[in-house]
């Protein structure tokens, strides 16, 4: 219907408008959340700024293009999209199951990890009671759980890592559920194997933890923790949750899963939404299993890499930053944040400001190609030498 046809269902001078204030129908709650802002897409960087070229280093994403065998996958799916997907991604679950070593139903399936995120928090936390988070963190803790309308108990980072005396001590009677990303994000640090296990001894138990191990192919190793088997405990109730958008080049078709105990896993099932995963994003992830390229591993190697030289140029200009666990760098550029985040945008670089994060001063930075780092750095040390110190 085009608008000449409905330009009668408004009287004239009234047409609808966007309204500033609260409309009583909504969550109380809601008009306290701020919404997530994800990094700048290219082609928005492209329309405002008009420039053919720009490399985005601003999401955490894996600059390499899926395997081959990934995209004919993709293709191949592509042709029964007028059908709906298999709701239960029977063939999905039986590859993670023999992938993982554990059974199909131990295994739940979203949209993202964000999505494992949300449906925990709906199927577990009441209104008004308390969730455990660390401060910063990965946002969407926080605001999935303000939806939910619980309280959130945040709890300060010590030395850029998670403090998990202080997360206990948070815990109270009211704490339904709490969270941690391992590695964290935006810091890059993790809970060694040590910390969490003592951490995990302590849990009540009428607390659920949510393990978030998004960037878990980049952190394994040394003393970080392997966590399945702690997901399918009897006396304690966790949740380990692990995503394809990052070591598996996904990010674009949004699957992750989650590891649990079965009558959790059936739990977080019943407030899914049917169909929550589509056909393609199924099929890709299924053929990235089954990938024999070693795509995930020159992943892992790029990253490393790419931040050894990143840290030397930080090094070298003297700026403090966080040794990181996964493919990203959090910086302190000893300056305003928003102004380099601006500078580095206009010469087709974007990185993300911390800012909103609780984090000014601060900029993340993901490693890219080794080309599109060579432009970062370029452009980050000319914006540190126009840009006044603050």
């Amino acid at each position: 219907m085009s608008f000449r046809e409905t330009s009668g269902i408004f009287p004239k001078g009234k047409l609808m408008r966007k309204s500033t204030k609260r409309n009583s129908n909504w969550k109380k709650r809601l008009g306290e959340i701020k919404p997530y802002k994800p990094g700048k897409p290219i082609e928005e960087v492209r329309r405002e700024i008009g420039l053919k070229k720009v490399i985005k280093l601003a999401s955490n994403e894996n600059p390499f293009f899926p395997p081959k065998g990934v995209v004919e996958a993709i293709r191949r799916a592509a042709s029964d999209v007028n059908r709906y997907p298999d709701g239960g991604s029977f063939y999905l679950k039986k590859a993670l199951s023999g992938k993982l070593k554990i059974a199909p139903g131990n295994i739940v399936l979203g949209n993202g990890s964000d999505e494992l995120i949300v449906l925990a928090i709906r199927a577990f936390v009441h209104p008004g009671e308390e969730v455990v988070v660390a401060k910063p963190t990965f946002l969407i803790y926080h605001i999935a759980s303000m939806v939910e309308g619980a309280v959130v108990r945040a709890v300060p980072l010590k030395d850029m890592k998670y403090d998990m005396e202080a997360m206990r001590k948070a815990i109270t009677p009211r704490t339904k559920m709490v969270f941690v990303a391992n590695p964290d994000n935006p810091t890059g640090t993790y809970v060694n194997k040590p910390d969490l296990e003592r951490f995990i001894r302590s849990l009540p138990r009428h607390v659920v933890l949510f393990l978030d191990e998004a960037y878990y192919e980049f952190a394994r190793g040394g003393d970080y923790p392997e966590t399945l088997m702690n997901a399918l405990r009897k006396d304690k109730d966790i949740i380990v949750a692990r995503t394809f958008s990052k070591a598996y080049s996904l990010a674009g078709l949004r699957i992750g899963y989650a590891v649990s105990r079965e009558e959790i896993a059936d739990v977080l099932n019943k407030v899914r939404e049917p169909f929550n995963i589509n056909s393609i994003a199924q099929a890709a992830a299924l053929a990235a299993l089954e990938d024999r390229t070693g795509h995930v591993k020159k992943a892992v190697d790029l990253a490393t890499k790419g931040k050894k030289e990143l840290y030397e140029v930080f090094n070298d200009l003297g700026l403090e930053y966080v040794p990181s666990r996964s493919n990203f760098v959090l910086v302190n550029v000893e300056r305003n944040s928003t102004r380099v985040f601006e500078y580095l945008l206009t010469k087709g670089v974007i990185v993300r400001d911390m800012s909103g994060w609780g984090l000014p001063g601060f900029i993340r930075v993901n490693v890219g190609l080794p080309r599109e780092n060579k432009v970062f750095i370029r452009e980050f040390r000319k914006a540190m030498k126009e840009i006044a110190k603050s």
